[in-house]
């Protein structure tokens, strides 16, 4: 932090970066810490009945004016201040409101989120018996989720709670599935299209029920052998599909081959790009994605920035660059779950992003002064902010990190714009 002074407000000038001493509730700005943009902020600030307020000289332009310079200062009384005083309070009033619908849209996309976990939890847990229904029941959350992708033409990404690490293999399958049908959308392709896509990512992963479940725990590197026998899961998983009988077979590839490379260095079979259908490919990108994301027990798990930056990296000959590229673009260059500063020196970690601006996503801030449960979410546009880099979580201060809470995991569900 930088070295910060305790000044008094006659002292204050345009420039300097303040934290006022009094509660969030008991001003009318919008943050309790921000750069003094017009000699009126510190009329407003004169006004709250307290004699000084923490200047941070690091993130400021300018020194606090000196004692002699503080008693040349005229008030200004050029501003309506009341005026002013009013228009900043009802502004602040309509964002916490604004905030206010933001958490219910993201509350309800939790509920549709948690509740296509739970049917995906229960359609897993009937495949070894009830094969058939186990695949209808999977028919018609893919159906439930395309009517609800194509019915939205402003569409949300949101980050979703951190979960249980013993659920990620649920996790990790609705995400790709989400993503992947997202995705799809995205590229113009038809409803029986992002369906076929949906299923086939649902279950991409199935295989991996009939592997050893101390191979899937393991803490420490695998062996050969026990990376022949992981590599086998897509296999597996198709062998399970095929108690189904009636399982789609464009979904079944997707199954058999989402490991697979277009330049043949892909597993189990080294299949090359003429031997993989479009969906394959597209599942396969995003897997790729989620699992840096969502990674095996030996492995550390990636922000979203840094797996889409290393997904553009390696990508290349292995993975179809087309939907590589479109990924990219639909996630934004910040993805909801990455960490941020600002353009103002606040830290923040984005929430959601609307495909329609991805420079612009919605970022909780850090402020101390405000509860944790009220914490602003912001609108850049709105507030005329900008990201000036991403962090990495770990090298946030403790108290900063348990106020933002950044997700070990990430998981995404998508929602509608609230325009209303």
């Amino acid at each position: 932090m930088g070295k910060s002074l305790f000044v008094s407000v006659q002292q204050l000038q345009v420039g300097n970066y303040v934290r006022l001493p009094v509660s969030w509730k008991d001003h009318p700005f919008l943050f309790s810490s921000f750069k003094l943009k017009q000699q009126a902020q510190i009329e407003l600030i004169k006004k709250l009945g307290i004699d000084a307020v923490y200047v941070d000289l690091a993130r400021s332009d300018a020194e606090p004016l000196d004692a002699q310079q503080a008693s040349d200062v005229q008030a200004q009384s050029t501003q309506d201040l009341e005026q002013l005083q009013g228009q900043m309070a009802q502004y602040k009033k309509e964002r916490i409101e604004i905030l206010q619908r933001m958490r219910r849209d993201l509350q309800k996309t939790e509920e549709h989120f948690s509740r296509s976990l739970a049917r995906m939890r229960n359609l897993i847990g009937k495949l070894r018996n009830r094969p058939l229904n186990a695949v209808d029941e999977a028919k018609e959350l893919v159906a439930d989720i395309t009517q609800e992708l194509l019915a939205s033409d402003n569409l949300v990404l949101h980050l979703m709670s951190d979960q249980d690490k013993s659920d990620g293999i649920y996790f990790h399958s609705l995400n790709v599935a989400v993503l992947s049908m997202l995705l799809a959308k995205e590229l113009g392709w038809e409803r029986a299209e992002i369906e076929a896509v949906g299923l086939g990512a649902l279950f991409h992963d199935i295989g991996k029920l009939k592997l050893p479940s101390q191979l899937m725990r393991k803490q420490e590197p695998l062996t050969t052998p026990e990376q022949n026998l992981y590599n086998q899961h897509p296999i597996l998983g198709n062998e399970l599909l095929k108690l189904a009988q009636d399982f789609p077979t464009a979904s079944a590839e997707i199954v058999t081959n989402h490991h697979e490379h277009l330049d043949g260095s892909g597993t189990p079979r080294g299949l090359k790009a003429a031997q993989l259908s479009e969906p394959t490919q597209l599942v396969a990108v995003v897997n790729f994605y989620d699992a840096l994301c969502h990674p095996t027990p030996q492995q550390q798990a990636r922000t979203p920035y840094a797996a889409l930056g290393y997904l553009y990296k390696h990508s290349k000959g292995k993975y179809n660059q087309e939907y590589v590229g479109k990924m990219i673009k639909m996630l934004g260059i910040y993805p909801p779950g990455t960490v941020v500063e600002l353009s103002s020196g606040q830290f923040g970690l984005v929430m959601s992003v609307n495909l329609d601006k991805l420079l612009l996503p919605r970022i909780l801030v850090y402020d101390p002064m405000v509860p944790k449960d009220q914490a602003p979410i912001v609108d850049l546009e709105a507030e005329g902010l900008s990201i000036v880099r991403c962090l990495p979580p770990a090298s946030l201060a403790e108290n900063i990190y348990k106020y933002l809470n950044p997700r070990e995991r990430i998981s995404y569900y998508f929602g509608s714009e609230n325009t209303h």
